[in-house]
């Protein structure tokens, strides 16, 4: 059998770790400044939890998790002989993978709700699955970075979350343009379109604005059974791009004027600080996820072409799908694969991380070998990333060992540098060479 890993996913090295090991503490580091704390939620929820959240294109890609035991003793028999995958899941599949981080949230909220106090501010980094076509920066299993406050309408908490995304970016050192919208704006344009009905349909093609076009929008709404009239008049709402332009254009939609006042809201939040990054109003932003309300939001490169980096929005009603209604919510997610995609083209990442190995002891005997296993324990007690080459073999070798490890340093240690205690320095960058004691090797290093 020749190895290899399901499509979608992809195995990571130890410096590929280290990398986006480095983005997760950037982005904790944020998340932890603005008063978020972290929750986990469990790898697979009920498949009742999912279903139903993500509109229909996403319940296509939830990945199901057949029932323990022989599945099939209890499956839909009809079902199966008809090869009606629809009817027969509910009888051999329970559970499913999560698909994203926020529905597995508000459950949590619901579940929890005696034991947390609101507004409830919480970040969430975990792996999530999609059973989507892969392609550049778009995998089937990949880390999201998740950060939600629920328990409160204000407005201030929209601000306060494009604030991390600029914040958290100019960290990453990532130049992005944060695109800013509202859904209640998707309403008004349908209201003024004279289709309330097809909101929905509407919302999901204008979503992929961005990949098949203006006239592949308008062929997508044709074929959800939108009228012409319909379409032309959202083609010319969707070319106004500023809120005061916008509010003649859906003048007659109180929905409409109330999502251009909720934004101009948040943009006088915004004003008050200095942004690194560009913020603007977006019409055309849609966030086909079904569970927005209220403000929406997406992050783009500037620098590399590839899809959205995060998104995220309001959700008012997500906690009563469980039961505890009158909980309103916003949060957004990093799409932490491809910030990751992104950072390597750009050669983005530090040079060393702090988990690197600093230094690798070498020795030239057995004798030499543990005396070495002697000062390696004293350079970890020193807090200092140390190793050991495992036996005393031929030089070569070792140091071929150390360059394979990108070590910055290596101390050599024959039985001169044993018995006066000076022990050989090389910097692996330089070449240059020092004879140096433990101790001011350890100040060296640190």
């Amino acid at each position: 059998m020749k190895p290899s890993v399901p499509k979608g996913t992809r195995d990571f090295s130890a410096e590929e770790v280290g990398k986006r090991h480095f983005i997760f503490d950037t982005l904790r580091k944020v998340f932890v400044k603005y008063g978020y704390r972290p929750i986990e939620t469990p790898t697979m929820e009920k498949l009742e939890t999912l279903t139903g959240k993500y509109g229909e294109e996403g319940d296509q890609l939830l990945f199901k998790v057949l029932n323990n035991g022989d599945f099939l003793n209890k499956a839909d028999k009809e079902a199966l002989a008809s090869l009606d995958s629809k009817k027969l899941t509910p009888s051999i599949s329970k559970r499913g993978l999560r698909y994203d981080l926020t529905v597995p949230f508000a459950r949590y909220v619901v579940q929890h709700q005696n034991d947390i106090s609101f507004p409830f501010k919480r970040y969430q980094i975990q792996p999530v699955w999609r059973a989507d076509r892969p392609q550049k920066g778009r995998y089937q299993e990949f880390y999201q970075c998740d950060v939600d406050v629920v328990g409160s309408t204000s407005l201030m908490y929209e601000a306060e979350l494009v604030q991390i995304y600029d914040e958290a970016f100019a960290n990453l050192g990532l130049e992005v343009e944060i695109k800013i919208s509202n859904r209640k704006i998707l309403t008004g344009i349908a209201e003024a379109a004279g289709i309330p009905d097809k909101m929905v349909e509407m919302t999901v093609a204008i979503d992929k604005l961005d990949k098949i076009g203006m006239d592949g929008v308008k062929t997508e709404m044709e074929r959800k059974g939108i009228p012409t009239a319909s379409i032309e008049k959202i083609e010319n709402i969707l070319e106004n791009n500023t809120l005061d332009a916008l509010k003649y254009a859906l003048a007659s939609s109180e929905a409409g004027l109330k999502g251009i006042e909720e934004l101009e809201t948040v943009f006088n939040y915004l004003s008050k600080g200095n942004a690194k990054n560009d913020i603007k109003f977006d019409i055309t932003l849609a966030r086909g996820l079904s569970y927005y309300t209220g403000f929406i939001c997406e992050v783009a490169s500037k620098q590399v072409k590839m899809g959205s980096l995060g998104g995220g929005g309001r959700y008012d009603d997500l906690t009563g799908m469980f039961g505890l209604k009158g909980v309103s919510g916003v949060g957004v997610s990093f799409g932490a694969a491809r910030v990751y995609d992104v950072m390597n083209e750009l050669n983005a990442f530090p040079s060393a991380s702090e988990a690197d190995l600093k230094v690798l002891l070498i020795a030239f005997d057995q004798a030499t070998h543990d005396f070495a296993f002697e000062q390696l324990t004293q350079l970890r007690q020193a807090a200092i990333n140390a190793d050991l080459y495992p036996e005393p073999a031929k030089m070569k070798k070792q140091m071929k060992y150390a360059n394979s490890r990108k070590v910055p340093y290596v101390v050599l240690i024959g039985s001169q540098e044993m018995e006066s205690g000076q022990l050989s320095l090389k910097n692996m960058e330089t070449g240059e060479q020092d004879s140096k004691t433990l101790k001011e090797i350890i100040d060296i290093l640190k």
